[in-house]
Formats: structure tokens, sequence, C-alpha cells
């Protein structure tokens, strides 16, 4: 067995004989259906503490050659295995691949230094790597100096194809993260290596990034990924189950509810399953639905399980000035965003602009699709939004904001939320009210148009996003509401809020134009749970005045 050619199966020996071993070897009977085909190319990203070095041992054990392994195999989950006749991947006997191929198994951590260039690392991986080669197939000539040359000599001479297993494989971008350059070399690398040869039968890269994205340099455009947002297949094997997590609390006699409120709050859905009857005969048979996945942190459960002491784990990993760095980042509304989160709120998020990397932010959305994939957010997919998924991250989240500067966030979150149950109670003079302290307290660029007064405004209803879905401007067939709050699906008891504002005029100016454009009957199947909300602003007012403010409101139910 050797360093990095064909380690063996003693590392996933050490994991199978730990005091807790969940069986996760039934994502090989995935991996089996994808390999030597064009979706061979499988990339993995999890956080932290995810057991990503678990499976990478649990590869190598099975793949390897000459590593003994079938023991480990047969009695566990993999060797219990039976076709699938939903699948429609192709159905292989468990173990069709077992020991068949040369495993190259590398840990990027020990090439990729924040002291050490990234062609220096690249260089080092070849020799240490062609050298052990040499020393297993001795009688093959090679070049000492082209990695992806000899690897082909290699498997022309044997006809053995070799799996690939990375490790850590975007250390480049956590360990150098401003190195642009070393980190296109890099890319441009695994493509070289990997990328349309036939040495390869499966490439298998995990770490806590997805795929880098540069523009139109998609150098490793060839990979499928499955990640905290999309594992799909690999759903059930990215942390531990729900049912696997029943089991434990039973066999260690752990209160389940309890483990459940701090490790729990990942959901992931696997792919919806081909349909027999829609196969077979168009238009037959109930829509399959993906199956849904509740996840738990790995180490996090595991330690809990053999002390009995069920509390915040997150900090052997991972220190709070980690996620403290990011939060505090200044992209309009993220302070905000994070303060809502924390009270339990639901925030959506567009993830199409992130780059995937640790560094390249241009907004909120970025910060937050960054934290989903570090494990301190979860996602849901089916609506697109980020929440904290349990009391150990929410623990993070509390020990990362002590500092003075989140002071003015908390309490405009406070004042934020009493303004929206002064809108439920259709208490229009506190409404006014605050909206005039708001105004007051927010930059002079608010108060010179009509648009900086929708602005100030959906500001002050910051808090509304924990219960409502937010739409600008929605167009009723007569004109466009300024804001429409939409009752969000875990929060249908609240009322429609329908917001006009004015600007120097009167406030029933704005109530009028709700009627007269029948606003309601654009949400018929809201009637009778729907609030006009009318605000006018008036900057003419005179201080002098009695009962001075520029802010007035009326509000009708509908």
């Amino acid at each position: 067995m050797g360093t990095y050619l064909n380690p063996g199966k003693q590392k996933f020996t050490e994991s199978v004989n730990s005091e807790i071993y969940i069986d996760k070897t039934g994502m090989i009977g995935f991996l089996n259906s994808v390999v030597s085909t064009e979706q061979k190319y499988v990339s993995v990203s999890r956080p932290r503490r995810f057991g990503k070095s678990m499976a990478v041992n649990m590869l190598c054990a099975y793949y390897g050659r000459n590593s003994d392994s079938r023991s480990l195999f047969e009695s566990r989950n993999l060797g219990k295995q039976k076709p699938n006749p939903s699948s429609a991947r192709r159905q292989l006997p468990w173990d069709i691949y077992l020991e068949k191929f040369d495993v190259i198994r590398i840990v990027m951590t020990d090439f990729i230094k924040k002291d050490r260039s990234v062609d220096d690392a690249l260089d080092l991986l070849t020799i240490r790597l062609l050298d052990e080669l040499n020393e297993t197939y001795q009688d093959v000539r090679y070049d000492p100096s082209d990695l992806f040359f000899s690897m082909d000599k290699f498997y022309q001479k044997t006809k053995t194809q070799f799996v690939i297993v990375i490790d850590e494989w975007d250390t480049v971008f956590r360990a150098r993260k401003n190195d642009k350059d070393g980190q296109t070399k890099y890319l441009d690398f695994l493509r070289d290596w990997m990328k349309d040869r036939e040495y390869i039968a499966l490439a298998y890269m995990t770490g806590i990034l997805p795929i880098k994205k540069y523009g139109e340099h998609s150098a490793l455009n060839m990979f499928y990924e499955y990640s905290m947002i999309a594992p799909m297949q690999l759903a059930q094997y990215t942390g531990f189950t729900e049912d696997e997590m029943v089991n434990l609390c039973r066999q260690y006699g752990r209160d389940f509810e309890k483990v459940k409120e701090w490790y729990d709050g990942y959901q992931v859905r696997d792919i919806i399953p081909p349909d027999p009857n829609h196969i077979e005969q168009k238009n037959v048979g109930r829509p399959l639905q993906a199956h849904k996945y509740s996840l738990y942190s790995p180490l996090s459960v595991v330690n809990a399980m053999t002390t009995g002491f069920i509390k915040n784990y997150w900090n052997k990993t991972e220190t709070y000035e980690a996620l403290a760095e990011y939060i505090r980042m200044d992209y309009d509304g993220l302070k905000e965003a994070v303060a809502l989160l924390m009270d339990d709120g639901r925030i959506r998020v567009d993830l199409s602009q992130y780059q995937n990397d640790m560094t390249t932010f241009h907004s909120k959305d970025d910060v937050l699709a960054l934290l989903i994939h570090l494990g301190y957010l979860g996602y849901d997919d089916e609506c697109g939004e980020v929440f904290i998924p349990n009391k150990e991250l929410l623990d993070e989240f509390k020990t990362s904001t002590t500092t003075d500067e989140w002071t003015p966030v908390f309490t405009a979150l406070r004042k934020s939320q009493k303004l929206l149950e002064a809108t439920w109670a259709e208490d229009c003079d506190t409404v006014a009210a605050m909206l005039e302290e708001a105004h007051d307290q927010a930059e002079n660029k608010t108060y010179n148009s009509e648009a900086a007064l929708s602005y100030a405004i959906r500001l002050a209803y910051y808090a509304a996003q924990k219960y409502y879905t937010v739409i600008p401007e929605l167009d009723t067939g007569k004109g466009y509401a300024d804001v429409v709050y939409l009752p969000a699906n875990n929060h249908p008891d609240k009322p429609v809020l329908l917001i006009e504002m004015k600007y120097e005029k009167h406030v029933k100016t704005a109530l009028d134009q709700i009627r007269d454009r029948n606003y309601p009957d654009r949400l018929k199947h809201y009637e009778g749970n729907i609030l006009l909300v009318s605000i006018n602003y008036d900057k003419e007012i005179p201080s002098n005045r009695d009962g001075f403010k520029h802010h007035t409101c009326m509000i009708e139910h509908a």
C-alpha cells in the first residue's frame, strides 16, 4: 500500500471500528453507476465536520487494487442493495468494481500552503506521485516532469484505469484567497490531468466550496456538482439523517427532541425519480416527488452521543471570528438580514452571482451563499430561502454579534417589529409616529422624492421579511401598488399588506387610488385578509404646528 497510490483500507477500517459509525456505503452504489461514463466526474462540497474525509477513505478501500476489503462492504448497506425499479440508472452488482482500479488519493492541504506558490505545490505533487507510480511499475518508461503523459503511459502498459480521489480540493481558494493567477493555474492543472483522459474511470473531489466560476473560463466544466444547495443523488449521504439520529438516541438514551433542536435543520432534497407509469403510458400515474432529508451535523452529534453533553461543538473546528469576518461586511442590508435570521426569520436569496470563492462578493446574497456552503445557514431550495438551521448555529451567530456595532442593528429590528405589529392592529397614529422616527434617522437622500420615500418605508418594514414575501410595484391590472407583502407559506394567518405611498399629497389620495384601481381584486384568494395601508409624506408642514408630523397614515380592512 502506498501513500498516494492505492492507500488501502486502513483509514476506513478505523472509521468502521469507531464507537459511532453510520453506514454510508450505499453511496458507492450510485458512484458505480457513473464509473466509465460521461458522468464519472463528481465534485462533492460540504461544510467541515460533515464526513468528507471518511467518504474519501471509503472509496479508497472499495476501489483500490489489493485492498482486501470485501469483508468491509459485503455485510453493509452496499452489499444489501437491491435493484431499484424506479431508477433509470444502471443496476450493477454491488461488487462489480471492488478492488478493480488503481486509486490515487491526494489531500491538497499537504501541498497547497500559504507560504508555497501554486507552481511549487503542483511540481511537488507531480514528483511525489510519479515517484510512487514508478516504484509500483518499474518497467514503464515515463517523463518525470509530465504527470499527464506519464499516467497515460502507465495506463497503456497495465490497462488498469485510475480512480482519482482528491480531498480538500478547494484548499487553494482558502489558503491562497487572493492568488488569482495561482488559482487559475491550479484549475487548469486539474483539467489537464483529468478531462477526456482515457486512464480515468472515476474522478471524485471533495471540499467546502463548489467549483470556482471564472466567467467564460470554465476549466472544470466536466464535473457534476453535489453541494449543500443541491446534493441530488447524494442527499442522504451528506450528513446524519433523522432515522439515523433516532436510532442513535435510542442506543445512547439521549433526548431526541433536544438533539434535534441543537443539531437538526439542514433541509435537502434528492432527485425526482423516473415514473414508470409516465414512461410507459403518457400522463398516467401520480408524479413522483423528490425525497426530503433533514440532516444533522455529524461531528456535533458524535460528541453529544458519546459525552451526554448537548451543547455547541461547532467551535471545535471554527472560531467565532470566522463567522464574524463575513457578517460584518458592509453590503447593503447584510447586517439587517443577519439580525432577522437570528430572530427566527427566513430570507430569499439569489445564488446565481456567487463566484464560489472566499473573496469575490458583490452583494449580501453572495455572502449568504458562502455561509450556506460553510454550514452556518440552511437553504430551502423549494422557496429559495436561507435560515439559521439550529440552536448550535444560532449560538455561533450570537457570539459573533456581541460587539457595539451590532447594537443599532438589533434596535432597528425591534422597532421594525413594533411597526409591523402596529400595522396589523390598524393603529394609524403609531404607524405614522414610528415612520416619522425611522425617517428622521435615515439619510437625507430618503426625503427628496416618492421613490426615496418608498425606500425609507421598506427599510422601516424590514422585519416583515420574516412573515412575508415582498413584492415591489405589484401589477394590479390598472397600475402598480407601491409595495405588497404577501404572507409566506409558513405564516398564512398574516394579512396581506398593500401599501400605497404619496409624496406631498394627502393620505386619503393614496387610499382612494387603492380603491379606484381595485387592487384587492387582483388578490381575490386573500379576500377578507387584506390591509390597505396609505402613507403620505409632506415636507412642507411647518415644524411649529401643533402635533407637527410629516407622515400621515390611514389603514382599512378589505
